[in-house]
């Protein structure tokens, strides 16, 4: 049976959260895709070494007036994979704050995973990849260079949150009833899984 878990992509309009996703699972990219004003998600299904996994990524939208739906979407996630645009020094700082609330709602043993995200457009960098390190080291979070446009470290970055989530997982304490029961960071079978949208890798 595979590990199933879910993962939120957060970050503020324009970033190229639904670009990420969409390149991602379906291997394509449009300059000209609509700012997501509602919550969807797709499923990847990843082999790593002979364990199975199964990610559920959402994609949440990132204007302002929706942040208050953010909870509702992300409350339940195993991980949380953070967008910024870094020609964009505003989306950057606001990753501070899409941490500092995700901690609150989902509690302190969330995987965290930053993406500096259009790296294709380095020279117009408002971030420097110092400050993203230090911080990404602060929050223990993985600091990834990604391009939906290219395809750039999109795969890496699944994989290491994948990972992240089976060792996590591994290190809680077993069932202490015996009866094999479910780990409480496991999504529970009545979460919906669009498979008709799913990718096998």
């Amino acid at each position: 049976m595979a590990n199933r878990f879910k993962v939120v992509l957060l970050g503020e309009g324009r970033v190229g959260k639904t670009s990420i996703l969409i390149r991602y699972i379906q291997n394509e990219y449009s300059s000209d895709r609509q700012s997501t004003v509602q919550a969807s998600y797709l499923e990847k299904r990843l082999n790593i070494d002979s364990t199975s996994v199964r990610l559920a990524i959402w994609d949440t939208a990132g204007q302002e007036r929706f942040h208050a739906l953010g909870p509702i979407y992300y409350r339940d996630a195993h991980a949380a994979l953070l967008v910024y645009d870094i020609t964009d020094r505003q989306s950057f700082t606001k990753v501070q704050h899409w941490v500092k609330e995700l901690r609150k709602i989902v509690g302190e043993n969330i995987v965290l995973a930053i993406a500096a995200n259009k790296c294709d457009l380095e020279k117009k960098s408002q971030v420097d990849w110092s400050d993203a390190e230090e911080y990404a080291t602060s929050v223990g979070a993985q600091l990834f260079r990604t391009s939906a446009k290219s395809g750039k470290g999109l795969e890496q970055t699944f994989l290491e949150i994948s990972k992240a989530l089976l060792q996590k997982n591994a290190s809680r304490p077993s069932n202490p009833s015996g009866r094999g029961g479910r780990r409480k960071n496991m999504l529970e079978d009545s979460t919906p899984i669009k498979s008709e949208s799913s990718c096998c890798s």
